[in-house]
């Protein structure tokens, strides 16, 4: 096929939140639409979303994220945003030390093949080992798991080319909220960025969602973000393996679904094809980030 053909096979690809059928040749592109840039402002960053990755040694998934990582370095990205549950589980009851320690060691070894790029990452719900003997053990809870992705700590912030970038932490005693303290922290964060200023924030959990598991405290970042509406802000998350976009108050809230898909297996009587979670197939983001604040979301699904 030339690479006219492709282009052209590519243009006509459905976008939205349906997919072509019969699209076996190409991987099928989504978007989980986008902010209108009626300026064609200048471009200034192209970034991977890559979320749910739930790394396992099982069902040959590290070399099947290595065929995923191949593709997304086509696109000539800027930089990594990792949304969380990086490896497959940690939380569970019955997990031990050796099991922590495998799924880590597949991580590093794994991020070892992209070192080039800068990965900035937020904690998922399954990242963390709680069943560790106690609280003092090195390997207990969010510390480890911070050191684990070399990240700065379980929320943080930083400036890129002119936008601002917001890394938030939902584990916390509601599943998908943030405690007191980092609820201090995001307010004074936001306070100290201009007017103006574009804003871009990542969470595990949806903040808000159009397929569930949003943020318990959605209300209290909502109204926030309104305190806040001379900024422009995105906002970005995973969790529920499943792609969609809600705008309330004019922020976008883009849900991107999971490299794993179906946790790296087949799928069950619910999924719409092989590996998909629902209607959601496997797969990663590729974000551009415009001067004036507009942004788009393009879901590019994986056959792995």
């Amino acid at each position: 096929m030339t690479q006219r053909h492709h282009s052209l096979r590519r243009r006509t690809l459905i976008k939205g939140l349906t997919l072509s059928a019969g699209a076996t040749m190409l991987p099928p592109v989504l978007s989980a639409a986008s902010t209108i840039n009626t300026r064609k402002s200048k471009k200034v960053l192209k970034i991977a979303h890559i979320t749910d990755v739930h790394i396992r040694p099982e069902l040959d998934a590290p070399n099947r994220f290595r065929k995923c990582l191949k593709d997304i370095k086509k696109n000539k990205v800027d930089f990594f945003l990792n949304g969380g549950d990086t490896i497959y589980a940690a939380d569970y009851d019955h997990i031990d030390r050796d099991r922590v320690h495998e799924q880590w060691a597949i991580w590093k070894e794994l991020r070892s093949e992209f070192s080039e790029y800068e990965v900035h990452s937020c904690l998922g719900n399954h990242d963390m080992w709680w069943a560790a003997p106690n609280k003092q053990d090195s390997m207990y809870g969010k510390d480890y798991a911070v050191k684990q992705l070399g990240i700065p700590g379980r929320y943080y912030s930083f400036d890129k080319k002119g936008w601002h970038f917001i890394i938030l932490d939902s584990n916390n005693d509601n599943a998908g909220s943030l405690d007191a303290t980092q609820r201090q922290w995001l307010e004074a964060d936001f306070a100290r960025i201009a007017p103006g200023s574009n804003v871009l924030i990542m969470s595990h959990y949806p903040i808000l969602g159009a397929n569930g598991g949003k943020h318990t405290d959605h209300n209290y970042l909502t109204n926030l973000y309104y305190k806040h509406k001379d900024k422009k802000i995105t906002c970005l998350s995973g969790h529920v393996h499943l792609l969609d976009r809600v705008v309330y108050n004019s922020v976008n809230y883009f849900c991107n679904g999971a490299l794993s898909g179906f946790w790296w297996e087949e799928g069950n009587e619910h999924s719409a094809g092989k590996y998909w979670v629902r209607e959601t197939p496997p797969g990663y983001a590729v974000i551009d980030l415009f001067e004036d604040g507009s942004v788009t979301n393009t879901y590019y699904s994986h056959p792995y």
